[in-house]
């Protein structure tokens, strides 16, 4: 009786383990959690102190003892314990806003979203770190078919959808038909090098050191990948120079899309290969449906712009492109079985 309770209750749970953030949707419930990817630790004892919202905030911040770690990078575990013990917080989280989930303490069957290049030694980290933080089950889903999904793509008809999911980590390209994916094509280059080209840049040309948090800021301010109206915006940063000393400076849009110009690059180019392999019937369905972008990097000003230039077909991004993965994992969870 009570194992038929808990298989009613014990609600199926999707994860978009993400480089930058994670996402957490509830079967039933929709999207539950969103939290940044960063664990902050005791360096001595190695104990955990804070986990997503509250690690993030500390980052830059920090007295020695403590450090501030993303335990994925790429779109991949780079510290297993480390996700472990973020994934456990994530899961107990969402358990304890759920009473009756808390009450039976169930051990939920769980879909994680993953990128289309990575390794089998790499799944089987995603898998063991996911039951390691209480899963029952563990099944997962290639991230840009995961995105085609929440997109509402017909990915299950005979026609070509090509989607392209710029997450923190990796840029995943895909043309999708019959419900598989015919091309595949996954680079590790997104939204983190993005950040590190502005860091980059502004201590090149201004003489003046930033953070991660602050480049971010820049980048959703000023960032575009394609001349417009915001290369006359204005923003005024601070930092520090070359001796550690506290300084300002006033930088301009055009300098921003100048200094990403290196890894929207990378991402047209990884596009154009993926045309390249995709079959000539299934390329002549994307002159019609078009290209469509998720994740978050899918918001850099322009981009979409800038690629419909570079590929001459039609560029769109998808509604909500920071939860599309999410979404349609959360679809997934429909027919899990």
């Amino acid at each position: 009786m009570l194992s038929s309770i808990i298989g009613i209750f014990s609600n199926d749970i999707g994860i978009d383990l993400g480089t930058a953030n994670t996402l957490v949707f509830v079967k039933g419930k929709g999207i539950v959690l969103t939290e940044p990817s960063i664990v902050s630790l005791d360096v001595k004892s190695n104990k955990v102190l804070a986990v997503g919202q509250e690690a993030k905030a500390m980052v830059g911040k920090t007295p020695e003892y403590i450090d501030v770690v993303r335990p994925l990078k790429d779109g991949v575990i780079a510290d297993f314990e480390v996700t472990q013990d973020m994934l456990k917080y994530f899961i107990k989280k969402v358990h304890k806003n759920m009473p009756l989930l808390k009450i039976l303490k169930p051990r939920p069957r769980v879909i994680v979203g993953v990128p289309s290049g990575i390794t089998e030694v790499e799944k089987r980290a995603v898998i063991d770190a996911v039951k390691s933080a209480g899963a029952r089950d563990v099944y997962l889903i290639a991230e840009p078919m995961a995105a085609a999904i929440g997109a509402g793509l017909p990915i299950t008809e005979p026609g070509g959808n090509m989607i392209i999911d710029i997450g923190g980590g990796t840029t995943e390209i895909a043309v999708i038909s019959l419900s598989g994916m015919v091309v595949s094509h996954s680079i590790r280059i997104a939204g983190d090098e993005m950040n590190e080209a502005i860091i980059s840049y502004l201590k090149r040309h201004h003489g003046i050191v930033i953070g991660e948090q602050t480049a971010e800021k820049i980048k959703i301010k000023l960032g575009s990948a394609y001349p417009s109206e915001k290369d006359k915006e204005e923003m005024e940063i601070g930092g520090v120079d070359i001796t550690n000393s506290p300084i300002s400076t006033i930088i301009k849009g055009e300098e921003i899309r100048k200094a990403l110009e290196g890894v929207v690059n990378s991402i047209v180019n990884a596009v154009k290969s993926a045309l390249e392999k995709t079959p000539p019937e299934l390329g002549a369905d994307l002159v019609e449906r078009g290209i469509i972008l998720a994740g978050g990097g899918a918001l850099l000003h322009e981009l979409d712009t800038k690629i419909r230039e570079e590929v001459n077909l039609p560029v769109f991004v998808c509604d909500d492109p920071l939860t599309a993965v999410a979404r349609g994992i959360g679809k997934a969870l429909d027919d899990i079985n």
